[in-house]
């Protein structure tokens, strides 16, 4: 029979490039501010000026419990002090004639001494007065609710009209996320974190990439601003963290995320299509072409993807070797091909 003819099949060398390694961690986002609006007082809740999911100004008015009886404890307290401010001139005032009477012989030194413990006492009723208007003020104060920094506000907690008991225990109304600005917090294990200090030392890089959604689509560049001081003994890890800007309010706290740490450079790095790579039992393999134009399986250890596409080969192929870049399926160990380079 006539020989068949050697099947024409793709070959391909490989790159051989720089590239930075790097590794991925799973984290979540977190805003950089979180705070609960609460009720203080009691009372009912008069005006909600809330609008669920909007952006508030800082200082902006939210919720107003009803102010009436806060304010009428206030000019109770206000009326309170200038009494003890009167009584507290008059006692000065009486001491100073008892000093002068006491000269003449005309009132005793016990009823100078007494005169003097007036005005301490009278000293006294104006500190305590004083602290009862300021607590008044505070109270009245915490009748109106306001936005602490410029962000986002959750839904309401409570309606309008309804009663709240907030002296017993603060009562949330609503939560402002401060979200122009994101954490987005990951862990390390112990041993990977000694691994990029013997790569990098103590220059490792600060700049990170944030990714999300499927295949990680969005990404977002972020700096390292926090390492934890300790390793957690309970899982053996440590603590990360990155802040990333979201000037458009797109991340949400609470998402979960990609984050590629950077941790050191390799200097001519093999790289192949990860598309020309095969898996088996045996882990990751790919054919190499030899001079003869004969094909070999071999089994090789690979490393990370490098964009979209490359994927680094640690061991078991070299430079100069050719590969089979696909129709992996055509190809048999042994087989004699004619390459199409």
């Amino acid at each position: 029979p006539a020989e068949t003819a050697a099947p024409s099949i793709s070959v391909a060398t490989p790159e051989v490039k720089d590239i930075t390694l790097t590794k991925d961690y799973p984290g979540y986002l977190s805003s950089e501010l979180t705070v609960n609006l609460v009720a203080r007082v009691n009372g009912y809740l008069r005006t909600s000026h809330l609008v669920a999911g909007s952006k508030v100004k800082k200082g902006e008015l939210i919720f107003v419990i009803e102010p009436d009886t806060y304010q009428d404890n206030v000019t109770q307290a206000e009326a309170a002090l200038k009494t003890s401010k009167a009584q507290l001139d008059y006692a000065r005032s009486n001491y100073e004639r008892m000093k002068e009477a006491a000269k003449s012989g005309a009132v005793s030194q016990i009823q100078v001494l007494q005169s003097k413990s007036d005005v301490a006492t009278s000293l006294a009723a104006v500190s305590n007065a004083e602290a009862a208007l300021n607590t008044a003020r505070t109270n009245l104060s915490y009748c109106t609710v306001r936005a602490p920094f410029n962000g986002t506000i959750s839904r309401n907690l409570a309606d309008a009209g309804s009663y709240i008991n907030g002296s017993v225990q603060p009562v949330t109304l609503a939560t402002v996320y401060k979200d122009d600005h994101l954490y987005s917090y990951f862990n390390v294990a112990d041993n990977q974190w000694l691994a990029m200090l013997l790569q990098q030392g103590d220059s490792i890089p600060k700049q990170v990439n944030v990714s999300l959604g499927k295949d990680g689509i969005l990404n977002y560049p972020a700096q390292l601003d926090y390492l934890s001081p300790n390793v957690d003994l309970n899982t053996g890890t440590l603590n990360i963290r990155a802040r990333l800007d979201n000037p458009k309010g797109i991340l949400k706290s609470g998402l979960y995320v990609s984050i590629t740490l950077p941790y050191g450079k390799q200097k001519n790095a093999i790289l192949i299509p990860d598309a020309s790579i095969g898996t088996d039992q045996l882990g990751k393999y790919v054919y190499v072409v030899n001079d003869s134009d004969i094909v070999h399986y071999r089994h090789i250890e690979t490393g990370q993807l490098i964009g979209d596409s490359l994927r680094q080969i640690k061991q078991g192929l070299s430079p100069q070797e050719r590969y089979v870049t696909k129709a992996l399926m055509k190809v048999r160990n042994g087989m004699r091909i004619n390459p199409v380079q």
